[in-house]
């Protein structure tokens, strides 16, 4: 994407549909004028006179105890400097937004339009008492400082400096496995610093409790060495000065153990990297380009263990390991403050997290066969589930034997089911199945690129990495619109009907007559047949041309779906083809088939469609609970669609007993835990959080996939084609952009597993 195109779509991204990234949304009921009586006048003023008789009620009647301030002045907003507090407002917005979707926290961000520190300090004092929790994020330093230390000590809520702490935090945790890697203590190990800002002082000074010696630290700024005859350093970096001649940053490298960079790209060499000690430690954590090249550095040295600040490398340093988990433990016990005891806390919890073995889910997601605890998995993914389990216990734990929480947690099993429950309302499968895909990417073939939003789709794939789009339609069409998109990439284009691809149409219609010629196919017939894009394109994925394909945008899904079961075999083993949907609900995803091809399937095809949406879930890490549902509940009805259901599940509780299955069931049983637990204790599915539903007939599916869709604004990824021997994939007439690029990413998928299986 070129660098206009860049800018339009992230200032459309803000803007459209409605400016900004976040939203206040009720949490009770509204809808009657009792409703509204209770919620504001006369009946709001029960709960003020508690709070006023105890002001911690205020917790208990409010959503102070799970909402926190992001508060700037807009003076050091990312890499943009000092852009003033309107400006700072987006990026407030995004890390409210992170906070939410990671550990299900609330936020309003604030900008405070003052450099003063102590104006800044009185605004927030002045407006603590609405929140449970403060976030300072982007103020310079050295006013950073001066800022957080009083807040800390005159606030009696959790308040944190994320720019200072976080990456502290993350890093530290990185470097106890490190260290254990590279078999070295921490206080024997030389360190030396390429950055004086708030960051790398905070990391240093973590460092220090992890037992690595101020002695052995050497600590440079743009400028050079800190020493203590300079006149312009702040009290913070004078910690950190030496009383010796200055030094050049390659001349203080020379048997340095560790190398921590939080200043600017490549100013390292692999000369200064080769000088280093054995096993050198190097978190070159610059942002886009870290310090040294990844590959670089890898090249240079085999012995590095090394981390870096971005995502398309190992041991990535992201401070959304840390910050939603620390303030959840904090605002869970009603912590005073977060001290030095919940930092190390959470630095531990994230040190061993690393050493355990890893779900398959996050396997999944990063394309790995096994991540294991070594050089290049020092610190947990960010998708890893079990951050929010292991990291906002600890820290809450810590608050409460450190003295600082005011509702120490009693019931640990609780509390931890209360954490899980939270994962629900953030739905990670979009992320992990795009960050899955561009582990591998695939050849896709778009087969109606001659559409403004179908080419779009395909430049996101292209551009995010997720796949290799062959872009096929009108040509000339294909590059007005590519011109107009700014998609500028040189890609291949085809289309099907011109006279130079008369030989590969009489190839692939050779190959499907022969495959047709005694169903009623004539030669001329696969001629003709090759002129359309959907026989074309599904030929190309049987000829090895493309490795999958996506179509359906233009056309309904059954004119579409037509050609690929003409052409495409079904997969080894399968004898039925079914679809399946995700749904991202605020219960997690779930899975519903059938919701596109068999319309009214038997007790045999649904046991069949039942076993091929577990694999497919498990495709994803997600571990299949499923309800097969119906208007009855087991045998409360003998009519012959809740009988076929029954029958299924008695097939499949003989046969595969493995699965997590039952049924028949109504879809509020199934959906219910406590309420199917209360009247059928019988049940597999009891007191389980079901997340597969089968439906027993197409119309029941699809009805409730569009509903779920369109009442609940519930975002939709499918139909997935189950038992296919190829990868191609439909969408859904009209769809989104948005459902498009998801749906390629399937497709990249899908292609992984197929050669993942061919090849073994």
């Amino acid at each position: 994407m070129n660098k206009n195109s860049k800018r339009r779509e992230a200032l459309l991204y803000h803007a459209k549909p409605t400016p900004g990234k976040i939203q206040v949304v009720p949490t009770k009921k509204y809808a009657t004028q009792r409703d509204l009586s209770l919620a504001y006048s006369p009946g709001v003023a029960e709960p003020c006179l508690e709070i006023a008789k105890d002001v911690d009620n205020v917790y208990k009647y409010t959503a102070k105890g799970n909402l926190v301030a992001v508060i700037t002045n807009g003076t050091a907003v990312l890499g943009l400097g000092d852009i003033g507090p309107e400006a700072s407002k987006p990026v407030m917005e995004g890390k409210g937004l992170l906070f939410k979707i990671f550990a299900d926290i609330d936020v309003f961000d604030i900008e405070i339009g003052t450099k003063d520190i102590e104006e800044f300090i009185q605004t927030v004092k002045n407006i603590a008492p609405t929140f449970g929790g403060i976030n300072l994020e982007d103020i310079k330093a050295p006013e950073s400082f001066e800022i957080e230390r009083r807040l800390v000590e005159e606030l009696n809520i959790p308040v944190m400096h994320d720019d200072q702490h976080g990456t502290a935090i993350i890093s530290s945790a990185a470097l106890i496995n490190a260290l254990e890697l590279a078999n070295k203590k921490a206080e024997d190990v030389k360190m030396v610093v390429s950055g004086a800002g708030s960051a790398a002082l905070a990391c240093a000074d973590l460092y220090i409790l992890l037992g690595v010696k101020m002695e052995n630290i050497l600590m440079f700024n743009s400028k050079g060495l800190l020493t203590k005859d300079n006149p312009a350093l702040s009290e913070m970096q004078l910690k950190y000065a030496k009383d010796i001649a200055p030094l050049t940053l390659e001349e203080a490298l020379v048997g340095c153990d560790i190398f921590l960079g939080l200043s600017s790209g490549n100013i390292m060499t692999p000369q200064m990297l080769l000088g280093m000690a054995d096993n050198p430690i190097v978190f070159a954590m610059a942002n886009p380009d870290p310090e040294i090249d990844y590959n670089l550095a890898m090249d240079t040295r085999k012995d590095i263990i090394m981390a870096t600040g971005r995502s398309d490398h190992p041991n990535q340093v992201n401070n959304v390991l840390g910050f939603p988990y620390i303030f959840r433990g904090a605002l869970d016990v009603r912590a005073t403050k977060i001290n030095e005891a919940m930092k190390m806390a959470a630095v531990k919890a994230l040190a061993s997290l690393a050493k355990e073995s890893v779900p398959e889910q996050v396997n999944i997601a990063y394309g790995e066969t096994k991540l294991v605890f070594g050089r290049e998995y020092i610190i947990p993914k960010p998708f890893d589930p079990r951050l929010i389990t292991i990291v906002a216990p600890a820290v809450a734990k810590a608050a409460m034997d450190s003295g600082v929480a005011l509702n120490p947690i009693t019931d640990w099993d609780k509390y931890e089911e209360g954490l899980l429950d939270r994962l629900g309302n953030d739905n990670k499968m979009v992320r992990l199945i795009t960050n899955r895909a561009k582990m591998e990417p695939k050849r896709i073939v778009f087969a109606e690129a001659d559409h403004l939003d179908v080419l779009k789709a395909a430049q996101i794939v292209l551009e995010e990495g997720i796949g290799h789009p062959i872009l096929l339609g009108n040509k000339e069409i294909i590059l007005e619109l590519k011109e107009e998109l700014g998609f500028d990439a040189d890609i291949e284009i085809i289309d099907p009907k011109i006279k130079e691809e008369d030989a590969r149409r009489n190839r692939f219609a050779t190959t499907y007559w022969e495959s047709r010629k005694r169903k009623g196919i004539s030669f001329y017939d696969a001629q003709k047949l090759m002129r359309e894009r959907n026989y074309f394109a599904a030929m190309m994925v049987n000829e090895g041309e493309a490795d999958g394909l996506v179509t359906g945008h233009s056309r309904s899904y059954s004119s579409v779906v037509r050609p690929m079961l003409q052409l495409v075999d079904k997969a080894v083993g399968a004898s039925i083809v079914a679809t399946t949907n995700i749904m991202m609900t605020a219960r997690g995803p779930m899975f519903l088939s059938d919701t596109a091809i068999n319309i009214n399937p038997t007790a045999d095809e649904l046991a069949k469609i039942a076993i091929m949406t577990a694999k497919t879930a498990k495709m994803f890490g997600v571990e299949p609970v499923i309800a097969m549902v119906s208007y009855s509940n087991f045998g409360s009805s003998s009519s012959a669609g809740a009988a076929k259901v029954r029958e299924a599940v008695a097939y499949l509780h003989e046969h595969h007993p493995e699965l997590v299955i039952d049924g028949e069931l109504q879809a509020d049983f199934a959906l219910n835990p406590e309420m199917l637990k209360e009247k059928f204790p019988f049940s597999k599915l009891a007191g389980k959080k079901v997340n597969t539903l089968i439906f027993p007939n197409l119309e029941s599916a699809n009805i409730t996939y569009k509903l779920l869709k369109e009442l609940n604004k519930v975002d939709s990824i499918g139909p997935i084609m189950m038992g296919m021997s190829k990868p191609v994939h439909i969408f859904q007439l009209g769809a989104s952009v948005e459902e498009m690029v998801n749906m390629a990413a399937i497709a990249v998928i899908d292609a992984q597993e197929k050669q993942k299986k061919k090849n073994n």
